[in-house]
């Protein structure tokens, strides 16, 4: 059986140097004010966690709220993108900008290195398996992040790298309302992309390669001059100067007097845009005594800024909950979406990245075809011909046109996402109830990728067609009994439950070429078979939990929680584990001798320690002997791929909290502290066996990792008056990654090595020295053994023979972010700037431009002027020439820092009085004007530095800054 992997630092310190005038204001002058329990709500409100709601200052475990009024307005197509900055502990990395694509998120650090680290998603209090972009923003009414054990456990398996839930809406008590928001708006870039040569120092350049390469003991200085004057058009297949400069470049290395371009067809003009925005969303909800309910209607068209991608989406929520008896509560959670994602290649290094053939083609090839004095061809019809570069250098993408092919070429993913809720709250006594739940994910995802047979490299083989369509269904029951009771000072509350879970997943793909006639894309249209594929797998697992809560006299709380999970990803006798949490925390400003101080308004202490499992394995059936199956010649051939694992048990992660949560002058300032520890033992790693043995290795759990930190959080409202008041708040993460223990030393995976006491994403890669100013040639750092053993430290210009050194990780030292928020009678400001100081990222992008004239044709980074010259000598760009010398490979010298600050999100809206448009029975009517990623901060100019969380580049769509315009009516 087969089995299917299912700032510059300034920048942030502004904000903070308001907050601290704001102090300053409130301790140094009178101001009027509404409330002086400013934020109390905030200070003791009701937090969703694990089955159940709680006291946010009487809970133990560690758990931060994103409100909606954060999340509903953002611009994003996919949540996840709303959540970075946001929260203390929460990473959230976009690195790509396609839209509808998910950001990858991580809580408290890298929690397994070869079992998955991603956290789990719970909406309205039950596991979600759905895509994340399914869910409209508009619709959601709170995030909860629950980052400790405590908070977790009670997920158990499931919950190991964190838990994220997601609160949808739900009506409220009294009339009835209708909430209607409508935005429109234009994306681009969010970072200029690296500044390139021009046509004229683009062949002074090469001239200057091609000489240096022809240079040699045969050849003279001077016919090696002439040849490169020569042979300079024919080389690079296209003469931008026209005929009256067939020789564009004399043998001084120098344009000739009066040669112009006789164009500059910027490729990146063509190939990417300005795209627009639109959004709508329109929601009913009511309620009264009995019950409520919401529905929700929702479109969404975000356009790319790459031609050809976009993401289209409509959406519907349906949502009640009716008493039907006193003792009977029922309620029903429904959600359709509909989403179709139009994505060409763009995140790897295929020729036919949109993003990256955007790149590397100069703007002297045109895009269409000219004529000698740079007029444009035309066809019979009297329209511009496409330029496909048949003269083109391999090098320049050699017979391709995006422009042309993308219009007539398919690259769709289409999605149905259905999502069901349904629930029976039983209440047998006031303290007793008793809820029985069921929920249901369906998603239908259906992949489809045609490249055309008339024009591109698709015509080369009649054009091609894949179809991909894969079905994925999970349910999830639950059954929760409570016991909640007050005796006097005393508080229990009890929970017992039972949860299972069921997952499976098939797919099916294929492909066919050769189409007989043009604009037919579906695979009947096609003569030849070339592939058909299929697979399914099954997932299960049964639970059963308990906690148990008390606390005496709303001051000292204690808690703990265990949980039994059966997974079918293990054998039968390793199947079970079991998890648990303690905790405890301290409400001190209950204390009298804290209430004496007069000082603090909330002052409480809390700690927690538990361990929980990870059994999201790469294959369900790891610990079984697997077998691949082959064509040999019309028969069919078993092949075993896999040695049986029996033994191969959960991951587990043992995490230890310990916070300080405070709020002092009558709640303008109120803060958390936060340190944690969370040690991941029993990693699953391939062990190596000798190849003689058939086998490259087999899985078995081995080795240690540990993630440490701090969180920081403030949260204060220098000033409130009547009519003005201004909030901001600052989050700071720190974190530490270490491997403690590995089998049999280090291990080199790709640009990384793993080995003791180093993180899962150390940069393990030759060193650059510089280059030789005597001659221009690139230098690395290598290390061998003389003569008498000792260690000698030197340079080499040979690649193969540098030597890998460890160069840093791509894991920041810190990340957060600052939030601002204004209100000024009618209008309100709001700004969020997210951050990230250290780490590295290796640009495998720039290397692209950055050739060192090997590559004829392809575009070069501006920084190629500073290149190696015996006038030039003591730089770090090699010398050019069409020798090739390797100095692009993977080294230090692509290296860069990924310390970056980013102005994420700035909104500005107006309120218009009620008295305007109370006629018209309207309870609110807004306008609002907002930007995404409006700034960004960054010293390596080109480079998005919000990159993967491994820290290398991979031609991936850049982030888009996207301004929008909108308005938002209640009725």
């Amino acid at each position: 059986m087969v089995s299917r992997n299912l700032f510059k630092a300034g920048v942030w310190i502004s904000p903070g140097a308001l907050f601290f005038l704001g102090i300053i204001s409130v301790n140094g002058q009178e101001i009027k004010q509404k409330k002086d329990t400013l934020r109390e709500k905030d200070i003791d409100e009701v937090v969703v966690v694990a089955y159940g709601k709680a006291k946010k200052t009487s809970y133990t475990g560690s758990v931060a709220t994103i409100s909606s009024e954060k999340i509903n307005n953002r611009p994003v197509t996919n949540i996840t993108k709303a959540l970075e900055g946001q929260v203390a502990g929460l990473q959230a990395v976009s690195a790509s900008g396609q839209p509808g694509a998910t950001a990858t998120i991580r809580i408290r650090g890298i929690g397994s290195i070869s079992a998955s680290s991603n956290p789990l998603f719970v909406v309205d209090g039950i596991p979600f398996d759905g895509n994340i972009n399914s869910i409209s923003p508009n619709d959601i009414e709170s995030i909860s992040v629950l980052k400790d054990a405590t908070a977790s456990s009670l997920y158990g398996s499931r919950g190991a790298n964190g838990v994220i839930i997601v609160t949808t809406k739900s009506g409220k008590k009294g009339e009835s309302r209708i909430n209607f928001n409508i935005s429109q708006g234009f994306s681009s870039r969010a970072v200029k992309d690296y500044e390139q040569v021009t046509t004229d120092q683009y062949f002074q350049l090469y001239w200057e390669a091609m000489r240096n390469g022809y240079k040699s003991g045969q050849v003279s200085a001077q016919q090696a001059a002439q040849m490169a004057t020569d042979n300079l058009v024919n080389n690079l297949g296209i003469n931008p100067y026209g005929s009256n400069y067939a020789k564009p470049v004399g043998t001084d290395g120098k344009l000739l007097p009066g040669a112009r371009p006789l164009w500059n067809d910027d490729w990146r003009d063509i190939l990417q845009r300005v795209a627009s925005r639109n959004q709508v969303d329109l929601d009913f909800s009511g309620g009264n005594e009995k019950g409520n309910y919401f529905f929700s209607l929702g479109y969404l068209d975000d356009k790319g800024i790459a031609i050809g991608s976009g993401f289209t989406k409509y959406s519907t929520r349906l949502k009640i909950n009716n008493e039907v008896k006193k003792w009977l509560t029922v309620g029903a959670n429904l959600s359709y979406t509909n989403s179709l994602q139009e994505a060409p290649p763009s995140s790897d290094s295929r020729t036919d990245n949109i993003i990256n053939a955007a790149r590397v083609i100069p703007s002297f090839y045109p895009y269409y075809e000219r004529n000698p004095d740079g007029s444009y061809k035309l066809d019979a019809n009297g329209n511009t011909i496409y330029d496909f570069g048949k003269y083109r250098p391999t090098s320049a993408l050699q017979n391709q046109n995006a422009a042309a092919t993308l219009p007539l070429d398919k690259n769709e993913n289409r999605e149905d996402n259905f999502s069901g809720k349904g629930y029976l709250d039983f209440t047998f006594l006031p303290e007793l109830k008793f809820k029985s739940s069921f929920s249901i994910d369906l998603v239908n995802y259906n992949g489809h990728y045609y490249s055309n047979p008339l024009l591109g490299e698709g015509s080369e083989i009649g054009g091609s067609v894949t179809k991909t369509n894969s079905r994925t269904l999970s349910y999830t029951t639950s059954n929760i009994l409570t016991y909640d009771k007050k005796f006097n000072q005393h508080h229990f509350n009890i929970l017992a439950g039972q949860e299972f879970y069921h997952y499976e997943y098939q797919t099916i793909s294929g492909s066919r070429s050769q189409f007989s006639l043009p604009y037919y894309y579906e695979p009947d249209a096609a003569a030849l078979l070339g592939g058909f594929s299929g697979n399914s797998d099954k997932l299960g697992l049964l639970s059963f939990l308990g906690k148990a809560e008390y606390d005496f006299n709303n001051t000292y709380f204690i808690s703990g929680s265990v949980r039994s999970d059966g997974s079918s990803r293990f054998s039968p006798q390793n199947r079970w584990g079991t998890f648990w949490s303690v905790g405890g925390s301290w409400k001190a400003s209950n204390e009298q001798f804290i209430k004496n101080l007069n000082f603090f308004n909330q002052l409480t202490l809390r700690a927690s320690y538990g361990g929980q499992g990870n059994d999201k394995l790469s294959t369900y059936y790891a610990y079984q002997s697997l077998y691949a199956f082959y064509n040999n010649l019309g028969e069919g051939g078993t092949v075993a791929s896999r040695l049986p694992t029996p033994d191969l048990k959960w991951e587990t992660n043992l995490n230890l909290n310990v916070g300080l949560e405070f709020a002092i002058l009558k709640n303008r300032v109120k803060g958390n502290v936060e340190y944690f520890q969370r040690q991941s033992k029993d990693l699953l790693f391939d062990r190596p066996l000798a190849p003689s043995l058939g086998f490259s290795g087999y899985s078995a759990n081995i080795g240690e990792l540990k993630n440490t930190g701090f969180e920081f959080s403030l949260f204060t409202t220098p000033i409130k008056t009547d009519d003005f008041q201004w909030d901001v708040d600052v989050n700071v993460t720190t974190l530490k990654n270490r491997i403690t223990k590995l089998p049999k030393g280090p291990i080199v995976t790709g640009t990384k090595l793993l080995q003791v006491r180093g993180s899962v994403y150390d940069f393990f890669i030759p060193e650059w020295v510089g280059v030789d100013p005597s001659n221009g040639a690139p230098l690395w750092k290598y290390v061998y053994q003389d003569a008498n053993g000792n260690t000698v430290e030197g340079t080499t210009s040979e690649y193969a023979k540098a030597t890998k050194t460890l160069q840093g990780s791509s894991l920041p030292k810190f990340s957060g972010g600052i939030t601002t928020n204004i209100t000024y009678k009618d209008f309100d400001l709001s700004a969020l700037l997210t951050f990230s100081v250290g780490g590295k990222i290796l640009d495998t992008d720039y290397t692209m431009l950055m050739s060192n004239g090997s590559n004829a044709g392809r575009a070069w980074s501006a920084e190629m002027l500073n290149r190696w010259t015996p006038e030039n000598p003591n730089t770090d760009v090699p010398a050019l020439s069409t020798t090739t010398n390797n100095w692009t490979s993977t080294s230090s010298r692509f290296l860069y820092s990924g310390t970056y600050a980013r102005l994420k999100n700035v909104s500005i809206g107006y309120t218009l009085p009620s008295d305007y448009f109370g006629r018209l029975g309207l309870k609110k009517f807004r306008i609002y004007l907002q930007a995404e990623n409006l700034l960004t901060f960054y010293k390596h100019k080109g480079m998005d530095p919000e990159q993967a969380i491994d820290g290398t580049t991979y031609y991936r769509y850049p982030a888009m800054r996207t301004i929008t315009f909108g308005l938002q009516a209640t009725l």
